[in-house]
């Protein structure tokens, strides 16, 4: 069984060294219509962040105002938020054993995450080459596959799931079979 993941953020700002609020993980095997498992979901302590200098901006918090308020509440609750040092030795942990990492944009999700973790003094486990964009492959298809769902976007975890579900749906359809 192959065994991918899908990494996602809900950030304030888009730059590299953005404050993160949520980290989202899962992981599933492309080339099945299995279920994604092994759910990853962190709220990340922003105070901290925010004392070493991890960045916000107008613009992102202007969008942050236009979403739902349940995801609002989501992303902005201050409940069970957890310190970034135990967040990121968690999803280091996470991915042992993660063939492929999945992020919807990489430059976005996995330059932010590789930022904090040096600014942290901390090692992340995934060299560059794991690395897969799902926008690209969507790409692939006639129609973006999430078009064809109905979830609750810009929730770390949900938007996770769904993109695992898309990238099974692009390989099914292109006949990519594992090895």
């Amino acid at each position: 069984m192959a065994v991918h993941a899908t990494i996602d953020l809900e950030t304030l700002n888009t730059r590299p060294d953005s404050v993160i609020m949520t980290i989202g993980a899962i992981k599933f095997d492309p080339y099945t219509g299995d279920a994604p498992y092994d759910d990853f979901y962190h709220r990340v302590d922003i105070d901290d962040q925010m004392e070493r200098g991890r960045t916000t901006s107008d613009d992102t918090l202007a969008w942050w105002q236009k979403q739902s308020p349940a995801i609002i509440e989501e992303a902005f609750s201050t409940a069970d938020r957890e310190s970034v040092d135990k967040v990121l030795v968690d999803l280091r942990d996470y991915l042992v054993g993660v063939d492929k990492i999945w992020c919807q944009g990489p430059v976005f999700d996995i330059g932010i995450l590789e930022n904090i973790y040096t600014q942290y003094n901390k090692k992340w486990r995934w060299n560059f080459w794991q690395i897969r964009d799902s926008r690209t492959l969507f790409g692939l298809m006639p129609t973006d596959p999430r078009k064809e769902m109905s979830f609750a976007a810009h929730n770390a975890l949900e938007d996770c799931r769904i993109q695992s579900k898309c990238i099974q749906k692009v390989y099914s359809t292109l006949g990519i079979e594992g090895k």
